[in-house]
């Protein structure tokens, strides 16, 4: 087949799950057409079956902000000319979704069929704005197929845009290197033996709530030497480099920034922490089952799919810092039970949430989609 993929090019989950999606797709003897307005943040460029188009976006005065949307579809409907596209398969709905639609019409033509796969924040954010609502609405019951990353995405999609449409619940995949599997190469950087290594990642939004991540840490420290690396960038970090400073905490905190190839720092912890107040999945808990690593979140949105609660970490209330601390300083002391969610996490990810598992519904989704069209 010859698909097209749009996605956000910066660092995230969708833009992450996007560029893997393509790479295996190409690896399987498809031909792959990224389009976005930047080289997407995790894209290989080393598979012949790869192809980057980028969308250009020009300033007018006339305009006092710059569009993307009308660019996008312009250049989806000259990829799809060009290129013979089957597949359209959009991440994230805005514009996304209502660039293709709108690409689709300029076309005339069943093909290519529009797949629009909702992430999260597309849904239970920018969806939920008023500027919004009708629009997302629109484009995702005009998507030829639609799928969502967790059941809990698609239950809020379903009720809060009374969405008739079915929507297939497929969720994100990660495969870890095998190279780094049992290893940890980075530890010695950042926490002497002996310490414990915390690590954090996100695009420091508000919903990420990463100043609880810093009070987790300081309960931790409390009882135990530990580090704690915070890997991302966002917003919202100045405010979370500010409370660091106030606990004093400067010497026993990293800030490493965005990384590209993120499981470096991933393997080399002892634990993740994730009490986000809205979380579609988790792919950062995600990660770092499949590297052993066990997980401390919440109770929220998509993350009890993805973490069994007991068995591959634990699960808090939002804001419950102390749970969350006792729950770390738990896992962090007991060898046999650290021991016991760290394989559990590992088979988990292998077995629920690989790209052999996740990779043959999407094929199979895209083929469905493309009889019910054509």
């Amino acid at each position: 087949m010859k698909i097209g993929i749009v996605c956000y090019p910066t660092i995230g989950g969708s833009g992450i799950v996007a560029t893997e999606l393509g790479h295996r797709l190409a690896a399987a003897g498809h031909e792959v057409h990224f389009i976005s307005y930047e080289w997407p943040f995790r894209l290989m460029n080393h598979h012949r079956n790869i192809f980057f188009h980028q969308v250009d976006i020009t300033r007018y005065d006339l305009f006092k902000y710059p569009d993307y949307a009308l660019p996008l579809a312009v250049k989806i409907v000259y990829i799809s000319k060009k290129y013979a596209l089957d597949i359209l398969h959009v991440h994230y709905a805005i514009p996304h979704a209502t660039s293709a639609y709108l690409a689709k019409q300029i076309l005339g033509k069943a093909k290519p069929a529009v797949i629009t796969t909702l992430h999260g924040t597309d849904i239970t954010l920018v969806g939920r704005d008023p500027s919004y609502f009708e629009i997302v609405k629109y484009s995702i019951e005009h998507s030829d197929g639609v799928t969502a990353v967790s059941d809990n995405l698609r239950k809020q999609t379903q009720s809060y845009f009374r969405i008739r449409k079915p929507i297939e619940v497929i969720h994100n995949f990660f495969m870890p290197s095998d190279d780094l599997l049992g290893h940890k190469p980075l530890r010695d950087k950042f926490a002497a033996p002996g310490e414990k290594l915390l690590i954090h990642v996100s695009n420091f939004r508000s919903v990420k709530r990463p100043e609880d991540v810093v009070r987790i840490f300081l309960g931790v420290k409390k009882q135990l030497k530990a580090k704690l690396l915070f890997l991302g960038t966002g917003a919202g970090i100045e405010g979370v480099r500010q409370l660091v400073s106030d606990c004093q905490l400067e010497e026993d905190v990293f800030f490493q920034g965005a990384e590209r190839q993120a499981d470096a720092y991933m393997t080399s912890s002892d634990l993740l922490i994730l009490p986000s107040s809205q979380e579609s999945f988790g792919l950062a808990a995600l990660e770092a089952m499949a590297y052993g690593v066990p997980v401390i979140a919440t109770n929220m949105g998509g993350l009890p799919e993805v973490v069994v609660h007991g068995e591959t970490g634990f699960l808090a209330p939002v804001g419950d810092i102390d749970q969350m601390v006792n729950r770390a300083l738990q896992l962090l002391t007991d060898k046999e039970l650290y021991s016991m969610m760290s394989q559990q996490g590992k088979v988990r990810a292998r077995e629920k949430f690989s790209a052999s598992q996740i990779l043959p519904r999407y094929l199979a989704f895209y083929q469905e989609i493309l009889q019910i069209i054509c």
